[in-house]
């Protein structure tokens, strides 16, 4: 990029890893943004498929707007640390993360900014997402969406959003689907990079939500491709969901540390981290109840 180009508006970032089947359609979908004010950063997070070839080909067309980053040596270091390689390089005014395999509306970033320069205080903004099986089926009626959770079109204070997110029923911001200010980063710090997998961005957005104002708004601005090569997917089924939530819920608590959150932060947290510690005992309890359960009915025979 030229030295002192002007600062766009808006910063997108894209993660990839072996995202060659999707990723020309996320990039798309940026392209048809109606507002024109942005930059993408792609980060390849270590890919060995076509990868960066697909990218510097949209690189090579707009220099001016689009870069591909990587980290050193080409090494795979994770979803977080490569969201936090995006940011660091992003100069925007706002952030908006796309994965790879999904895409966004083309109002997304007109509105979301919108929103954001109309109250100055917001830290981020997030809508609803399109839970998207129509992609592969064809059918419509496969897709849904998920509950807010608390009244639409409006700014919601802490800590009411950082609740919504750890109680985890109702829809909650999602890196495809919120936008924000670039200095909440300084704020409230970046991703954790160690968090790899599940529950990878519940660090930043419970920080985020526990210490800054947020506008919930009812408009869908993104799809969220459902496949089995997903990242959630793929994660959810090297670990389970009990145990990995445990683990991002003490990261988050550590990171909540330094900023003083007050008394209701630290309940609803301690509540949380209980829900978990419950959820992982009964997963392991099972099988053993099961195994029990079957030398019963050996023991004692069938009913009569």
């Amino acid at each position: 990029m030229a030295e002192g180009a002007p600062r766009p508006l808006v910063s997108a970032i894209i993660v990839v890893l072996d995202g060659e089947t999707y990723l020309a359609e996320a990039i798309d979908s940026i392209l048809a943004q109606t507002l024109r004010d942005w930059e993408l950063l792609i980060v390849d997070d270590g890919s060995t498929d076509g990868t960066a070839a697909i990218a510097r080909g949209y690189c090579a067309r707009q220099p001016e707007r689009i870069r591909l980053l990587a980290h050193p040596d080409g090494a795979n270091l994770g979803i977080a640390a490569s969201r936090n390689l995006g940011i660091a390089a992003a100069r925007g005014r706002y952030v908006a993360f796309l994965d790879a395999d999904d895409v966004w509306l083309p109002e997304k970033l007109a509105e979301q900014v919108a929103i954001l320069e109309a109250d100055p205080e917001l830290g981020l903004v997030y809508g609803r997402t399109l839970i998207w099986h129509s992609w592969k089926t064809g059918v419509a009626g496969d897709d849904h969406y998920y509950d807010l959770g608390v009244e639409p079109e409006t700014r919601h204070e802490p800590p009411a959003l950082f609740e919504l997110l750890l109680e985890n029923r109702a829809q909650t911001p999602t890196t495809c689907n919120a936008m924000m200010r670039a200095d909440i980063f300084e704020a409230v710090g970046r991703f954790d990079p160690r968090a790899r997998g599940m529950f990878e961005d519940l660090s930043f957005f419970g920080k985020a939500l526990a210490l800054a104002p947020a506008h919930v708004s009812g408009r869908s601005w993104a799809r969220y491709r459902q496949h089995a090569a997903s990242c959630t997917a793929v994660s959810a089924s090297a670990q389970g969901d009990e145990r990995a939530l445990l683990t991002a819920l003490g990261r988050l608590d550590r990171a909540l540390a330094p900023h003083a959150p007050p008394p209701r932060v630290r309940r609803a947290l301690r509540r949380a981290r209980l829900r978990a510690l419950h959820g992982l005992l009964r997963s392991r309890l099972r099988p053993l109840r099961l195994k029990l359960r079957g030398a019963a009915r050996r023991l004692l025979g069938p009913r009569r």
